[in-house]
């Protein structure tokens, strides 16, 4: 409920904020005060309107900063109120510091078997194996060309 109040009120705010900057003078405004942009002194008072302007656009800013981080914040403590004490498997797990009396320091390898089960490798002296001998067989014959008709 609160969250959807900010997220209203936080686009008003946007919009306004818009629409306050646009109605703002650019750098090169003055070129255009021959076709009325005068009449703008009228309605906002003596200076024009520059100040009020500018003091609403800074305090739209800020509210809007103001509201997203706010609601960035409620956001993150809803979703997760317990952040510090999240489960986080195999890797919360602590280590312990202090190693127990009698423990190996270092994982140990179980030794090897007495008696050689492995079958060992026979010795490579250079030799490639030979290639299987030809047979010669009549199906397997290469077919003889034909000759072309010119």
């Amino acid at each position: 409920m609160l969250l959807t109040v900010f997220n209203i009120l936080f686009v008003i705010v946007a919009i306004a904020m818009i629409a306050l900057i646009l109605m703002q003078r650019g750098a090169g405004a003055a070129a255009g005060s021959g076709f009325g942009g005068g009449a703008s002194a009228t309605v906002f008072g003596a200076r024009g309107s520059s100040n009020f302007l500018s003091k609403a656009t800074k305090w739209l800013a800020i509210s809007f900063f103001a509201i997203t981080l706010f609601m960035a914040w409620y956001a993150m403590h809803r979703a997760n109120p317990n952040a510090l004490d999240m489960d986080l498997g195999v890797m919360g797990g602590q280590v312990p510091t202090v190693p127990v009396e009698g423990a190996p320091a270092t994982p140990v390898a179980p030794p090897a078997p007495a008696d050689a089960t492995v079958p060992t490798a026979p010795a490579a002296d250079g030799a490639v194996p030979a290639a299987p001998p030809a047979t010669e067989n009549s199906s397997q014959e290469s077919p003889q060309p034909t000759p072309q008709n010119d």
